[in-house]
This record gives C-alpha cells, structure tokens and sequence, in this order.
C-alpha cells in the first residue's frame, strides 16, 4: 500500500466511525455558496481538523467541515470549503477529498466554484455550466506515482464532465425558470485575479470563465470513475473597458447573491440523479 492510500484509508476509516452510512453523492460548494447545507437533512458534521491526514482549508468562505445527510432519498456528503493549491496545499493534496469520497461510496460529484467572466456576454451573476476545461496553469494532480486503486496511468479525459448530467441540469434549469450559460473553465493558481493581458489571452485559448480550484478536483474524479456535474457562478468579470478592480469581498458577495438559484439546481439534480 503506498502512502498515499495509506492515508486516504485511515482518513476513510476514521470517517466511517464516526458514521456508519455511505454517500452516494458528493458536493463540493465553492467561496460564498456555504448555504446549500440548510437544503438537506443533515445527519452528522465532521470538521476537516479531525480527519487524520485531511488538509485543512484557510480562505474566507470555506467553513472546513465534511457534512452528511439526504436530499429526498439520496445520501450525500458536502464539502462546506474546499482546498486550494495556493494556500500551500500540493495538487494531490488538493484533491485528496475526493478520493476519500471515492472510498465512502460516491459515484457521482457536484462541484461548484466562483469564477471571473471571460465570454463577452456573460454578465455578474450568471450560472454557467461547465462543459470542459483547460487544466494547462495548474499542476496534473496524478504526476508521480499512479495510485492503480483509483484508475488507469493515463486516463482519458476526453468527457471530464457528464454529458448526461449536462442534459439534466440544463432541463431542470428550463424547469425552474433559470436562464444557464454553457462553457469552458479556464484554471489558474492563483492568488492573484488575473491581468488584463492573461484574461485576453484565456479568452483566446477558448475559456469562457477563468477561476483558481476544480480541475485538479475533476481530473482526481474523472481518474477514480467518478461522474462529474459542475457550475460556475460568474461572480466578476475580466474583459471589461473599465478601469476598476476584484476584491475577494466582492466575489463573495456576488456568489452568495446567485446561490439561492445554485442551490436550487443542485437541490433538484440530486434527486433526479
């Protein structure tokens, strides 16, 4: 057993004595979107600081807990705060969540994120659905050593996110009435938002939206046969004429003003799952 996997097991196992049930699905809530908890029955809440090995997260936004419970008969396990390389996390570490998902039973993972608009018609607000995205300024959480308990050495990523999940969240979307953008996530390090010229040059590689998590969280997901479903709220936007700047503060505010309908997307794809 490597010592990758050695931990993931111990992480899981102290999980599992805490709460006996699996987790068919796993939800990862991005800055400002905290809220989606109050949707569910919540059954037992596990700060990341007692999980033997699991990284703990430091941004405003992002509470730290494993949170368990139902939507209408699916179990389901959020993260309330998720990892970011950029706090000095390493990417397996980034994404090492989502195996300890993979072992407690989840087969199919929600994430979210706060993200900058790139597409010249987004507006502040918007939701979009992630349909692919370009992983070229972060680091591949699989470099090293393959962990064959997870997946294949190389694997394919042709469908990184479901197609048939696509389809259900954008009718359950007509559904409700939310109007949804459709497009491809850009991911960076960060801590820093973007420079004019970086967001330009994104826009012409063909992003749409541009922000600092999810893909390393995908790949680790995609690896592990996990399907994935995955929402932008565009929360400010880069390709703009004037001179103002992106505070942190003012991301927040705009991802929890566009959560109540996030929430209601991810509320209802649960149970349609």
């Amino acid at each position: 057993m490597s010592a990758m996997l050695k931990k993931i097991t111990e992480a899981v196992s102290f999980i599992k004595s805490c709460y006996s049930s699996s987790a068919e699905i796993g939800i990862v809530l991005g800055s400002g979107l905290g809220n989606f908890v109050e949707e569910m029955t919540v059954e037992k809440e596990i700060y990341y600081t007692e999980i033997p090995h699991f990284p703990v997260s430091t941004v405003e936004g992002h509470s730290g807990r494993l949170i368990f419970g139902q939507i209408g008969q699916k179990r389901i396990v959020v993260m309330a705060g998720r990892l970011h390389f950029y706090e000095g996390h390493d990417a397996t570490e980034v994404a090492f969540p989502v195996r300890v998902m993979k072992l407690l039973g989840v087969h199919t993972l929600l994430i979210s994120n706060a993200a900058g608009g790139v597409n010249a018609s987004f507006a502040v607000g918007d939701l979009m659905i992630i349909t692919d995205h370009i992983s070229l300024a972060t680091v591949n959480p699989l470099i090293g050593k393959n962990e064959d308990a997870f997946g294949l050495r190389f694997p394919d990523m042709s469908e990184p996110y479901s197609k048939t999940l696509i389809k259900k969240g954008k009718a359950i979307a007509a559904q409700m009435g939310y109007p949804v953008k459709e497009g491809i996530y850009f991911g960076v390090t960060g801590p820093t938002f973007e420079t004019r010229a970086e967001y330009k040059m994104i826009n012409v590689l063909g992003g749409d939206a541009v922000g600092m998590s999810t893909v390393q969280e995908v790949i680790v997901a995609v690896h592990a046969g996990i399907k994935v479903f995955g929402v932008s709220v565009i929360t400010d936007l880069g390709i703009r004429e004037e001179d103002n700047i992106i505070t942190h503060e003012e991301v927040l505010q705009a991802a929890a003003a566009a959560e109540p309908k996030l929430t209601a997307l991810f509320k209802e794809l649960v149970k349609a799952i």
